[in-house]
């Protein structure tokens, strides 16, 4: 196929993203992970939101070293976004949130997530996955066993609804993708998430986690949440999160439902704390 060609089939696709609200199958999509970041205001994500026919969860990242530390932070963003059509998130950051929030305050939220992107590793290093020159990958095979224990930990242990930026791994390694999560670490992330009652996200912006693992933990009953993690005004429509229901057979039932979900949650954190 010519490049012009190419050009000519896709530019009638574009047009009609552009023009018409999508929906994935027969059921409404709502993306869980949207900030308030690079530009993008309230009234602006609500704008996209109506246009693109997806219900936005906007979330407020909440944790040591990040815009929100305490309890009055949490609540001033939880106040900002009452009374508008979104709903109210908590992106819980690093392991030491617990520490930092209120019991009372975490359950005003509609729902929390977290992810693994923060940790201390067996040495002693504090993590962020994101930051090249915080990455410590000496050895790829046990750098990966101690990754996978760190999410189970998170998942199995802290009071969240969501993990998000499931399967993410450092630029260093991204090309290993397909052989590094390999279907034994797939497996005890899965089952984590089975037994904690935790749903799986399913991130646009990093296009993650990848077909194989929906499957196999659509097969295991995991529920999934769609969400992009912007990092301005970028917000897309879930393209990927579209892609995967397609193609893995998602169903409305699939999906978690913060109204119906979070249950779970508070009764996890009524455990731990």
């Amino acid at each position: 196929m010519t490049g012009t060609n190419s050009l000519l089939l896709i530019a009638p696709i574009l047009l009609t993203a552009c023009v018409t609200p999508r929906r994935a199958a027969d059921f409404p999509l709502v993306d869980y992970h949207v900030h308030l970041k690079g530009g993008l205001t309230l009234d602006q994500a609500i704008e996209i939101s109506e246009k693109n026919g997806v219900k936005f969860g906007i979330a407020q990242n909440c944790g040591l070293g990040f815009p929100v530390t305490d309890d009055a932070g949490a609540m001033q963003f939880i106040e900002m976004l009452q009374g508008r059509d979104a709903y109210i998130g908590m992106q819980a950051e690093g392991r030491e949130w617990l520490g930092l929030f209120s019991k009372d305050v975490i359950a005003r939220f509609d729902y929390v997530f977290t992810d693994a992107l923060t940790f201390t590793d067996d040495k002693g290093r504090r993590t962020r996955l994101w930051m090249k020159d915080e990455v410590f990958v000496e050895d790829k095979q046990t750098f990966m066993d101690m990754y996978v224990d760190r999410i189970v930990s998170i998942i199995s242990s802290e009071p969240i609804d969501i993990f998000v930026n499931p399967t993410f791994l450092p630029e260093c390694i991204q090309d290993e993708y397909d052989a590094l999560w390999a279907e034994q670490r797939m497996a005890k992330v899965i089952d984590a998430a089975v037994k904690s009652g935790v749903a799986i996200e399913i991130n646009a912006r990093y296009q993650i986690p990848s077909k194989t693992f929906i499957v196999q933990a659509k097969k295991a009953g995991v529920k999934f949440a769609c969400g992009t993690n912007n990092g301005g005004k970028e917000l897309g429509n879930l393209e990927y999160c579209r892609i995967m229901i397609r193609e893995c057979s998602l169903t409305k039932k699939d999906f978690f439902d913060h109204k119906k979900d979070r249950k779970k949650r508070t009764q996890r954190q009524n455990q731990i704390r």
